[in-house]
């Protein structure tokens, strides 16, 4: 029993880790910050990785349920998500005033500390959602919780698990997040101008990929030939 709840909670970080990608998200949230205090971008880390564990849970328990309610697909979640994603691409992508804006260290005394309003605001969109926590991740998300058991124990095993699993996932955004001023540091202005590019580039590219698998989907269940989701 004990060896199954471990593979339940370790499934999650292996499945969402990948497509969540914290660490090469990294430069683009040291971007999103720009030259913030220490305890602000510590703060803002922290509640980033807070609200994507609370997206994941929520994914993976009631996601299905939800679109279910609304009479939404997945294919629809994966357009509606996809645009999104490609959209925030196409902004880093373009946004030439980004270059001049990098931080090429560790801030210690730029701005004051935020008030928590302002940290909660500035911490969900875009940073939280879609950045980190994309339409990816809920759809797989949603995937991962597909199957949850009837039974007592096993739905109180699957809870545990699923709750663990996303925070060592959430544990990961945090470390990948609160560390992303030295990460940029480290590679330098120019480095970090590459890294901010090709992220963004890649960014776009997984936006169009799963807008593009939702629209398959769609164009499948409509009865057009030579289309396969």
């Amino acid at each position: 029993m004990f060896i199954l709840f471990l593979k339940a909670v370790v499934l999650i970080p292996v499945t969402l880790l990948p497509i969540l990608n914290p660490l090469g998200i990294a430069p683009v949230f040291a971007n999103l910050l720009g030259n913030v205090s220490r305890s602000t971008e510590k703060r803002i880390a922290r509640q980033v990785a807070i609200n994507c564990w609370f997206m994941l849970v929520a994914a993976i328990f009631i996601g299905s349920h939800v679109l279910t309610f609304f009479g939404i697909s997945l294919p629809i979640v994966r357009v509606g998500g996809g645009l999104l994603v490609a959209v925030s691409g196409w902004k880093l992508l373009n946004d030439n005033s980004q270059d001049s804006s990098i931080p090429t260290q560790v801030a210690k005394t730029y701005d004051e500390d935020l008030p928590d309003d302002e940290i909660k605001a500035r911490s969900f969109y875009p940073m939280s959602f879609p950045l980190t926590v994309g339409p990816g991740t809920i759809a797989a998300s949603i995937t991962l919780g597909a199957n949850t058991p009837t039974r007592l124990l096993d739905w109180v095993i699957s809870v545990g698990s699923a709750a663990l699993g996303a925070a060592l996932t959430a544990l990961v955004i945090f470390l990948c997040y609160n560390y992303a001023h030295k990460l940029v540091h480290l590679m330098g202005r120019l480095g970090t101008m590459v890294v901010l590019r090709l992220s963004a580039f890649i960014l776009l590219c997984i936006g169009i990929q799963i807008f593009w698998s939702g629209m398959s989907a769609l164009l499948a269940e409509a009865g057009i030939s030579g289309v396969a989701p």
